[in-house]
């Protein structure tokens, strides 16, 4: 580009001055020993603003006040939660009771409907009851059956105790006879026997003869009568044995005829205390089996069973104070007290609990349920069904 000396670029253009070299580099049209400028060229650095004063001052105190708050917070809630002891896995519990028919049969009236308050002896359902009552009267058949027979055998037993002796005496009189009857028979025939031939006859000695033979033979006959009456208490102890064993026949069928009234009764299914239907399985027509569930009842009273954990349990004893809140219910507080601690963690009656003593272990910090009882606080309009989910906060000493 041309350059005048003394005006300038020759085009006219200002003249650009070049910026002096940064530190002590040489440069391409200098000499090393003009690469420094003169000190007096060299400038300082501008410094920033400063805010005023006041204005810092304000900052800070904003930043301690802040700093102040949250300790006085934290200080606070410390102060206010020292003696709480909290958790949420807690859950509303209570008694809910299994209803089963105790026979089987076809329903034929339902009297209560799902969620419905029933009190103790009301009628749930009804089974067909014919055939239940047609064993009623089978039964109270057989009793009077057995009934009879042990009339008899009783009757029985009262003749055998006086016949039975009788006849003994009887068979003793007629072996007395048959000795006296052989004493006379014997004397004849023996008297025959002695005389001379020509003072009887043969006919008179054969008559002695058979009429000895004849004695003798009722003196054994008569014998063998006492042998067969002698065993009075024995015929007497058989005769009481069948009726013991009529009587045992008569308390079967009792049995019987109770077990087929209750039976009968057991048609009418009832609740067995206050409470409200839930998990209703039945309707009309449904056949029912012995012992099958057929609904619920869950019962007024409710507590809280709190999973608290075992680093938790130190200082908590039975009769501390409990404060509770329902998630379904945000404005509801509830007040109670521990009642009891079970004594075993949940994992111990798991189905499937640990066994720690094989393999490699890993400590689990483990929950023991406390059941904490409700004091007050209940709105009789709000339901408190089983398993809401609440926090309970104790206060332990």
């Amino acid at each position: 580009m041309p350059y005048d000396d003394q005006h300038g670029p020759a085009d006219g253009s200002a003249e650009v001055q070049a910026a002096p070299p940064r530190g002590d580099a040489p440069t391409r049209d200098r000499p090393p020993s003009e690469t420094r400028p003169p000190a007096e060229v060299r400038r300082p650095a501008q410094e920033p603003p400063r805010p005023p004063r006041g204005r810092r001052v304000l900052v800070w105190l904003v930043v301690l006040v802040l700093i102040a708050l949250i300790a006085g917070g934290a200080a606070w809630y410390w102060w206010v939660t020292r003696d709480l002891v909290f958790t949420d896995d807690a859950y509303t519990d209570g008694n809910a009771v299994t209803l089963a028919s105790q026979v089987s049969g076809q329903v034929i009236e339902l009297a209560v409907n799902d969620n419905q308050l029933v009190q103790p002896g009301q009628t749930i359902i009804r089974i067909d009851p014919r055939p239940f009552a047609a064993a009623v009267d089978q039964a109270r058949g057989e009793l009077a059956t057995a009934q009879g027979q042990l009339a008899g055998a009783e009757a029985a037993l009262a003749l055998a105790r006086k016949v039975y002796p009788a006849r003994l005496q009887a068979a003793q009189a007629q072996l007395d006879a048959a000795k006296a009857v052989l004493f006379r028979a014997q004397t004849d025939y023996k008297r025959q026997r002695s005389l001379p031939a020509r003072a009887t006859t043969q006919q008179a000695r054969d008559e002695a003869e058979s009429a000895y033979q004849q004695a003798v033979a009722g003196v054994e006959q008569a014998q063998a009568a006492v042998l067969e009456a002698e065993p009075v208490p024995e015929n007497i102890a058989q005769a009481e044995a069948q009726a013991r064993q009529l009587e045992g026949t008569v308390a079967q069928a009792k049995a019987r005829l109770e077990q087929a009234e209750l039976n009968l009764s057991w048609t009418t299914v009832t609740a067995p205390q206050r409470g409200w239907v839930t998990r209703r399985n039945v309707d009309k027509g449904n056949y029912v089996t012995a012992g099958a569930a057929i609904m619920s009842l869950v019962t007024p009273q409710v507590w809280v069973t709190a999973n608290f954990k075992e680093t938790q349990l130190d200082r908590m004893r039975p009769g501390d104070e409990v404060s509770i809140t329902v998630d379904a219910y945000p404005g509801l507080h509830l007040r109670g007290h521990v009642d009891s601690v079970q004594l075993g963690s949940g994992s111990k009656f798991s189905a499937f609990p640990a066994e720690n003593a094989t393999g490699n272990f890993v400590k689990i910090v483990q929950r023991v349920p406390v059941k904490i009882v409700i004091d007050s606080g209940i709105d009789p309009n709000l339901p408190l069904p089983l398993g809401l989910s609440v926090e309970p906060a104790v206060k332990v000493k």
